[in-house]
């Protein structure tokens, strides 16, 4: 595969660049009571290697991962050195056992979750945690404590920087305004973008934005729905999962035709 030189996009919270298109990695490790429309294999080792080689060669050096995405955590830190160099997001809240989830927020479980992580990740610190909203985002930021869990851990070197991963507009603005966090997850695309004033609010306050769902779970067109989530500037990257390097290159190359003024 030819390899790409990916545009990339910042923020001052964030502190790293990142390609405008990112790896999600809920394919590799969790393939029941997913959202998606087709029916999938979980991938070999050797095709999730090559997964990741191919987004190294395009230039997407972000890959997001959860515990609840089955054994992709676990996967990614068999098969990803720390050292290669990629920055890895990962979330906290939810868990899914006995083919099912269930949420927990509380700095117990949040702390315990972390740990966790850093053993299936292998890595000494991580890159980024979200808390991985179940939908109830006010409840989870006014009395849950899953934020100051979180920042304690930082303040003990065990991640780098916190994000939130939220469902409502309200929730992810109140996030933001916070000034705790230095990064959003959120749903943004052709079909729902009522996240577009959180998104240019994130820009002037530096604080990244990524986009998960930009396809809406394979609803929309690689080439109709990334140039629309690229073209808002406060957009950082977009999260895509894929099991297949071609169509991840494919996903890039848009990127690259629609950001050509990204540094």
């Amino acid at each position: 595969m030819d390899k790409l030189s990916l545009p990339r996009r910042t923020s001052s919270r964030l502190g790293v660049a990142l390609g405008v298109i990112a790896l999600g990695a809920f394919k590799i490790g969790r393939n029941t009571k997913t959202k998606y429309a087709q029916p999938y294999e979980l991938p070999s080792d050797a095709e999730v290697s090559a997964l990741l080689e191919a987004g190294r060669d395009c230039g997407a050096n972000l890959v997001d991962t959860a515990p609840s995405y089955g054994s992709s955590e676990a996967r990614l830190g068999a098969l990803l050195p720390a050292a290669n160099g990629m920055f890895v997001s990962t979330k906290v809240g939810e868990r899914f056992e006995n083919n099912a989830s269930t949420y927990d927020f509380s700095p117990r479980a949040v702390r315990a979750s972390v740990l966790e992580s850093i053993t299936r990740l292998r890595r000494a610190k991580l890159d980024l945690v979200c808390v991985h909203s179940d939908g109830s985002d006010r409840r989870i930021l006014e009395r849950e404590g899953a934020i100051d869990a979180l920042l304690a851990l930082q303040s003990e070197g065990r991640i780098a920087r916190i994000g939130f991963s939220g469902k409502t507009v309200e929730g992810n603005r109140m996030a933001l305004r916070s000034g705790s966090i230095d990064a959003l997850m959120l749903e943004f695309h052709p079909l729902d973008d009522s996240h577009r004033s959180v998104i240019h609010e994130a820009h002037e306050r530096g604080v990244a934005v990524l986009v998960k769902k930009p396809l809406a779970s394979g609803r929309i067109a690689p080439k109709d729905a990334i140039p629309f989530c690229l073209a808002e500037a406060g957009v950082t990257t977009l999260i895509i999962g894929t099991l297949r390097c071609e169509n991840f290159a494919a996903n890039c190359r848009i990127g690259m035709q629609c950001s050509s003024n990204d540094r």
